[in-house]
């Protein structure tokens, strides 16, 4: 009898330092896969769930595109490695369904052209020289104004001044001075 409760009670897994003996004692580690830690960065927008808009595949890309490269975790044919979310690179190739992208990856101390191939949901026309083309038509169009009137332009970038010195007046409204409150010793 004495027997038979003892191992009753032993049956159950013993604990040790708080971890189940079951599972060999051992710590549980972080996964090492290749998607480890992209439940946000592969996972769709607010409202932008469901079917992919036929958009993404009417846009035509040529080699020497600058593209911005974001995954859509609805197809994952053709999807980059979580280490190139969120890059710009360069098109190179392109083919029925996917385009060959240059990258920067850096490794250790070195930068690497890295030449990787995506399907087109997973990549966008980026617009990071959107603004220098702007302003590159906007300075032709001052140049040829400035030479029609002889006038000197300078089509540079200059920083914005800083405000110049002024006095904040409040109409009908009372100053108030704010000072800390003076310290009072009740003992």
């Amino acid at each position: 009898l004495r027997k038979s409760a003892q191992s009753a009670t032993n049956s159950s897994p013993k604990l040790s330092s708080g971890i189940n003996a079951e599972y060999g004692g051992a710590k549980m580690t972080n996964p090492h896969g290749k998607r480890r830690g992209t439940r946000d960065m592969f996972a769709r927008d607010f409202r932008k769930r469901g079917m992919i808009p036929l958009s993404t595949y009417m846009k035509c890309y040529k080699n020497g595109d600058i593209v911005d490269i974001k995954g859509c975790g609805t197809v994952t044919k053709g999807m980059p490695h979580k280490v190139y979310h969120g890059k710009t690179g360069r098109v190179y190739n392109v083919t029925k369904r996917a385009v060959g992208v240059i990258v920067n990856k850096r490794v250790r101390g070195d930068i690497l052209a890295k030449k990787i191939n995506l399907r087109v949901e997973h990549i966008s026309h980026s617009k990071c020289r959107d603004d220098f083309l702007n302003r590159v038509v906007k300075n032709e169009l001052v140049k040829k104004e400035a030479k029609a009137t002889g006038v000197f332009v300078s089509t540079r970038r200059a920083p914005v001044n800083p405000r110049s010195a002024h006095t904040v007046k409040g109409k009908g409204i009372a100053v108030e001075e704010v000072c800390p409150i003076r310290y009072e010793f009740i003992a």
